[in-house]
């Protein structure tokens, strides 16, 4: 995955040790009521897109971006779906400890073609909701509650 240059300026200072990093993630619908998922080149998972908001950068024009970046698909976003830290923190394999603080974002696609767009997916492509392929509960989760007719969802303590 592309690592951004102030997350490489600070493993100069802090080494592999654990960064807390604000994150986003997509919930990309077409006209067709499909979803945008692309097969990440670090695991061969299917998800949904997401990313590292950059200092200064707003969150959601972070996901917009990032969906761009990854698939080519221009979109404009609906709502916040979820704001949640990850468990788990995830450990890279050179050692760097990062956990994240997702806010996932409900968006319509407005224009573009799928396609790889950066080297962080193998494949990308829109799938209906009853044929999704295998993907971790994180994207399951997204998509179940982009997919819901209530406000934002929170995790809390009473919620885990």
């Amino acid at each position: 995955m592309a690592t951004p240059d102030f997350i490489r300026s600070l493993r100069e200072k802090a080494g592999h040790q654990l960064l807390f990093l604000p994150g986003v993630s997509a919930v990309v619908f077409d006209d067709q009521g499909r979803v945008l998922l692309g097969r990440r080149s670090d695991n061969g998972r299917w998800a949904i897109i997401g990313g590292i908001v950059e200092p200064g950068e707003q969150p959601a024009d972070c996901v917009l971006r990032e969906v761009y970046e990854e698939t080519a698909v221009r979109c404009e976003v609906e709502r916040i779906v979820l704001v949640e830290t990850l468990r788990k923190p995830v450990v890279y394999p050179n050692g760097d400890e990062c956990q994240f603080l997702d806010v996932s974002f409900r968006c319509r696609a407005v224009g573009g073609e799928a396609r790889v767009n950066d080297d962080e997916s193998t494949e990308v492509g829109w799938f209906p909701l009853d044929a999704l392929p295998e993907m971790k509960r994180f994207s399951r989760l997204r998509i179940e509650k982009a997919l819901a007719d209530e406000p934002t969802w929170f995790r809390t303590t009473a919620t885990s």
